[in-house]
C-alpha cells in the first residue's frame, strides 16, 4: 500500500469523525454497495470489488495490530464487532441519533464502525487504499478507548489521544513493513494538518472540540514517531 497520508487526513479530519455515546438501540442498516462513478480522472482504484477487498484487508491489519498490542500486555483482544456501510442518513444510528452522510464513526453501545459507503468509495477512488487504512486506524482508536474504559472529561482529550493512537498504528505498521510510506509523506502530512483543526478562538473545553492544527499535528506525530507509549494509555 502506498500511503498518500496528507490528503487522507485532510479529508478524514474535516469530517469530524469520533466515538458516539452508548445507545440502547442497535443500528438499522442495509448491506450497501458503493456506486461506481466511471470517471476517467480518478487517481486511485475504481471498482466496488476492489473497495470491498481493501476495506476488509484494512480491517484485518487493524485487528492484527491491536491483537498484538493487547497480547504484549497480557490481555485478550476482542475485535470491533462489525463494520457497517450505509447509503442514506438515518440508515444507521447510535444513541437514537442518525448518522449523517459523508461521515464515519465508532459507536460504543453496538461496538460497530459505520461509514457512508459512497463517500468512502469516492475518496477511495481519488486517493486509493491509503484512505481505508487510515479510516479504520482512526476509528479503531476510538474502539480501543472504549475497550480500555477511557472516557476523557473533554472531547478534545479523547480526540487528540485518538490522533496519537492512529499515528502509532500507522508508524508501527510502517516500521513492521505492513504499510509503505512514500518519500515525503510525513512532511506533506504536517502541512496537511495545518489546514484542519478547530477555528481560532474555539474554546478547547467546548463539546466537539478536536484541537488546533498544531495540537493535532503534535498528537499524530508523537504517536507516529514514538508509538503508543506517547499516547497516555
Amino acid at each position: 500500500m502506498s500511503a498518500r497520508i496528507a490528503s487522507v487526513l485532510v479529508l478524514l479530519l474535516l469530517v469530524g469523525c469520533g466515538a458516539l455515546p452508548p445507545a440502547d438501540d442497535d443500528p438499522v442498516t442495509t448491506r450497501a454497495t458503493p456506486r461506481a462513478t466511471g470517471s476517467s480522472e480518478l487517481e486511485g482504484t475504481d471498482t466496488p470489488e476492489e473497495f470491498a477487498s481493501d476495506i476488509k484487508a484494512a480491517q484485518q491489519v487493524a485487528e492484527q495490530y491491536w491483537s498484538r498490542v493487547f497480547k504484549r500486555s497480557g490481555n485478550q483482544f476482542e475485535p470491533v464487532r462489525e463494520l457497517i456501510p450505509y447509503e442514506e442518513e438515518g440508515e444507521a444510528s447510535c444513541g437514537g441519533d442518525p448518522l449523517p452522510l459523508n461521515n464515519a464513526a465508532y459507536c460504543s453501545r453496538g461496538d460497530f464502525i459505520a461509514y457512508d459507503v459512497n463517500w468512502a468509495f469516492g475518496v477511495f477512488q481519488q486517493i486509493g487504499d491509503a484512505f481505508l487504512y487510515y479510516l479504520l486506524g482512526h476509528e479503531y482508536a476510538h474502539g480501543i478507548q472504549a475497550r480500555l474504559g477511557i472516557q476523557k472529561e473533554f472531547t478534545i482529550q479523547q480526540e487528540l489521544q485518538a490522533d496519537c493512537m492512529a499515528g502509532a498504528f500507522i508508524g508501527d505498521q510502517a516500521r513492521a513493513g505492513q504499510l509503505r510510506l512514500d518519500k515525503g509523506d510525513t512532511d506533506e502530512l504536517a502541512e496537511g494538518l495545518k489546514s484542519v483543526g478547530d477555528a481560532p478562538g474555539q474554546p478547547w473545553f467546548a463539546e466537539g472540540s478536536h484541537g488546533s492544527p498544531e495540537m493535532r499535528i503534535n498528537a499524530f506525530a508523537n504517536g507516529y514517531r514514538d508509538g503508543l507509549k506517547s499516547c497516555d494509555l
